[in-house]
Parts: structure tokens; sequence; C-alpha cells
């Protein structure tokens, strides 16, 4: 019978004893759990409530400095994955503080990682020798290898998501890691130094891409919502997703990263998505609005700065009790470049 698993015997089981000192098993074992008829995935559908985590950050920030933290980060620890610092099965995330007055020291490493902004304005993130001023909702980008800091000059505490493709860089065996001897780096460009280069649908005339990251590390929330909010004027709402768009290297219009895929999307009021699922699993954080989510056998009530994940191949759909903003992110470039992602938009 297809998918059956052999029967145990007496011999076959004096073979395998037999066998193991060699570094040898039998494929026939295991074979019904390795290749499997549909993903099965460890990861569970959770929910972070930002007013229940708030408090636990809060506290963090009066424990340990920025400078012995290096970065002071509560995790984001997927149930499922227990021990692992990961969010799902490839991606890492965590709520990372910084005080008026700190600074985040100067370092770079081979993940790719975003920062998704929660709390505060003007702190600031630098990027190989350029500053940009962090405002809620904005989705800003550290490249692999690329030296960064944070600081706050202002007087209120900063918080942000960070996501970073950790898992997936150690899978592979590729981490690699270096600091600088200053605490932060010299500023050699102004700020906005990048999107005044590339993020108005202009490049300099003989630019060369290095990476396949996007040029533009800062994706300001103020132009992300006006995009929307001119694009639901034609109601073109897409059953499963609302009105959903992705962020892009504008040099290359693939994703603005090579590992994270990044996402913003609006729900009017009282829309409900049509139940859908996809191979990535995926972290949500509400922007703006409230609603629901009902994930697997789950709902999940959402409010502001709320974070929450769906596994790969979970049916889920979202409700919007009245308009809502999520952003998301998840590894779908990666499963797009091996061939590997699929949706379900319940075709069949």
């Amino acid at each position: 019978m297809e998918g059956s698993v052999p029967t145990h015997t007496t011999e076959r089981e004096a073979f395998y004893r037999e066998i193991a000192p060699g570094n040898l098993a039998p494929l026939w074992e295991v074979l019904h759990s390795l290749v499997t008829p549909e993903p099965v995935t460890p990861v569970q559908p959770v929910m972070w409530k930002y007013q229940d985590v708030r408090p636990f950050i809060e506290r963090a920030g009066r424990l340990i400095t920025a400078a012995e933290a290096e970065r002071r980060v509560l995790v984001l620890e997927n149930p499922g994955l227990k021990g692992r610092s990961s969010i799902t099965h490839s991606l890492f995330a965590g709520m990372q503080l910084i005080l008026p007055g700190e600074i985040a020291r100067a370092h770079r490493h081979a993940a790719s990682a975003l920062r998704f902004i929660l709390e505060g304005k003007g702190a600031y993130t630098a990027v190989d020798g350029e500053r940009t001023y962090m405002n809620p909702g904005d989705f800003i980008i550290t490249p692999s290898w690329t030296f960064h800091d944070h600081g706050n000059t202002t007087a209120t505490p900063m918080v942000w998501l960070d996501g970073l493709d950790v898992p997936l860089v150690n899978l592979l065996d590729t981490s690699f890691q270096e600091r600088t001897a200053a605490e932060s780096q010299e500023e050699t460009r102004h700020p906005g130094d990048s999107m005044a280069r590339f993020g108005a649908g202009l490049m300099p005339v003989d630019w060369k891409p290095k990476t396949r990251t996007s040029p533009v590390f800062t994706y300001p929330y103020e132009h992300t919502r006006a995009a929307l909010d001119t694009m639901k004027r034609e109601q073109d709402w897409d059953a499963c997703h609302g009105l959903k768009l992705k962020f892009i290297n504008p040099a290359t219009g693939e994703h603005a990263m090579p590992t994270i895929g990044t996402f913003m999307q609006l729900l009017p009021k009282e829309f409900s998505t049509a139940p859908y699922r996809s191979t990535d699993s995926t972290v949500y954080v509400c922007v703006e609005g409230r609603g629901l989510t009902h994930v697997g056998d789950q709902f999940f009530t959402w409010g502001p700065r709320d974070i929450f994940v769906v596994p790969s191949w979970y049916r889920h759909f979202h409700h919007a009790d009245e308009e809502s903003v999520l952003f998301s992110f998840s590894d779908r470039p990666v499963q797009e470049k091996l061939d590997l992602w699929r949706e379900d938009r319940g075709n069949h």
C-alpha cells in the first residue's frame, strides 16, 4: 500500500543495528515522513499582543543596557520551535528597544535584516554611512554584510520589530559577523541620499548593482499609505488579500530583499478575505485598524502593533472590523527562486 510503513521483523531490526555503526540507515523506515503529500511543519499559529509584551520590553530596558546587550531584543519564539530563537523555520523575529541617549553599536553580519517601526519617532538607523530617521510603519532594510548601528537622540523610547534570515543562514553554515572599533560609523552620505538616487523612478545612469538587495534601504510608511489610498479608489480588491502590495527593489522589480519578502495590505471596513493558504510561513503585524484572523482552529483578534504567525499551508482568512493595514514578511523569495512556492486560493 502506498505510504505504508514496512513491517518490523526481528531480522530487519538486527540488520538496522548492524549497519548503524557504519553511519547507515534504511530510507524505507522514514520515507513516509521525509516526503509528505503536503507540507508538514512544527511552526504553530501564535500571536503576541503588544499590550502584553510592552511591559516586558520596558523591564528589559531597566535590566540591561544597549551597550551590554549589543542588541536589546526580546525574541519572538514560536512555541513549536522552542530553543531555536525562530519565529518560523527560516526566520528570526524580535522586538528591539533603544532608550533615549543610547547607541546600539556598529556591526555587520551575513544575515539580512528588516526593521519595522512600532513605537517612537525620530531615532535613527545607519547603513553604510547613511542615516535614516525612523517613524511608525516605516520598513527599513539592513542588507547582508553592511555595517549598521542605531541611535536615539530623542526624549522617548523607540521599539521596532526585527526580522532576520538567521535560521536560513545558519542552515547553510554561512554565518559571519564583524564589529567596528567605534560605537557608531561615520556619516559619509546625507540622510535621504539612497531615496534620492533610487526611490523616485530614477537611478544613476551607469550604476551597477553589487547585491540583490534594494539600493533603497528605507520605505517610509507615509509613501506606502499614500499608494494604498490612491489604489483603493478603484476598489480593485483581491478576494484573498484585499489590496496587497509587495516592496520591491526598484532596480530590478524583484523583492526588496533576496531572502525575505515584505508586503503591505489594506482591508476595507467589514471586508472578509476568502480562505487562502501558501507554502511560506508568514509573520503579520497590524499597522492600523482592528480585526481578526482565523488560522487553523484558532482566532486571533488583532489591533495596532499586534503580531501573529500563519504557518505554512495553514488555511486562513482575515476580517477587518474597521479599515485596516497589515504588514507581513516571509521567505517567499527563496521559495520562488527554488520553484517551491505554491498557493491555494480555494479553487481546488
